[in-house]
């Protein structure tokens, strides 16, 4: 039976919503989980680094990479330190809300799912908050997906996944950016794993305000979903 959460949160450059973020999930209850908050910053240059050292921060695991390397990296440093029973994925700014979570959980907890994605497209109200172009990259990815796996996604690129500790035993994170979604979800379910989805909300942020996803890393996305399915 899972007694602990490991929360994941990549860092880079956040320093404007950072303090906010950990506050909301140090404040949230996990399904009465024993928590463990696991922050990895990406080598950012804003302050978020300081303050990440800061006494502030001496309760949950930091790590520190001493260059940039990106998302998907901050997340294989973070999975390599990590043990606990469930593991999650928090994004340090403000589009997701932690206590979504709790809405995830209980399909592991309760049911013989291993993993469970967050899915902001499920209910139609929260499909405002996308960038028109996010939306229409994220529709055709998530229906690549779903052709080249077999899987019957409607948000493959969520940021909120949560996995049973098994799911992810042999898994071995190549991505370093953003491409870590479809690789995640590329392995996963080429283990024979059925992904699980929960409708969840969200408040998309523009490009002035912080987002870093691109165009480019669009492209990179599917370059990585035919690579995990025909190569690798």
């Amino acid at each position: 039976m899972a007694n602990t959460i490991d929360i994941i949160v990549p860092i880079y450059n956040e320093i404007n919503t950072l303090e906010n973020v950990l506050a909301t999930l140090e404040e949230t209850d996990f399904c009465s989980l024993k928590k463990r908050l696991i922050l990895v910053d990406d080598c950012s240059s804003d302050g978020s680094r300081d303050f990440l050292k800061s006494p502030r921060c001496s309760e949950h695991l930091i790590l520190f990479h001493e260059k940039n390397k990106g998302k998907g990296a901050a997340i294989a440093t973070a999975l390599a330190n990590s043990d606990a029973d469930i593991v999650v994925i928090q994004d340090a700014d403000l589009e997701y809300k932690p206590a979504d979570y709790n809405k995830l959980l209980p399909v592991l907890l309760d049911t013989e799912a291993l993993v469970v994605y967050g899915s902001r497209l499920i209910d139609k109200s929260s499909r405002s908050s996308f960038l028109f172009l996010s939306f229409v990259a994220n529709t055709f990815l998530t229906f690549l997906t779903n052709v080249l796996y077999g899987t019957k996604l409607t948000d493959m690129e969520t940021c909120y996944k949560a996995f049973k500790k098994e799911a992810l035993e042999g898994i071995k994170i190549k991505s370093t950016r953003f491409e870590f979604e479809p690789e995640i979800t590329a392995k996963v379910s080429k283990k024979g794993i059925k992904i699980k989805e929960v409708p969840i909300s969200y408040l998309g942020r523009a490009y002035h305000e912080g987002k870093k996803i691109t165009a480019k890393d669009a492209i990179h996305a599917i370059f990585a979903l035919f690579y995990y399915r025909f190569f690798n």
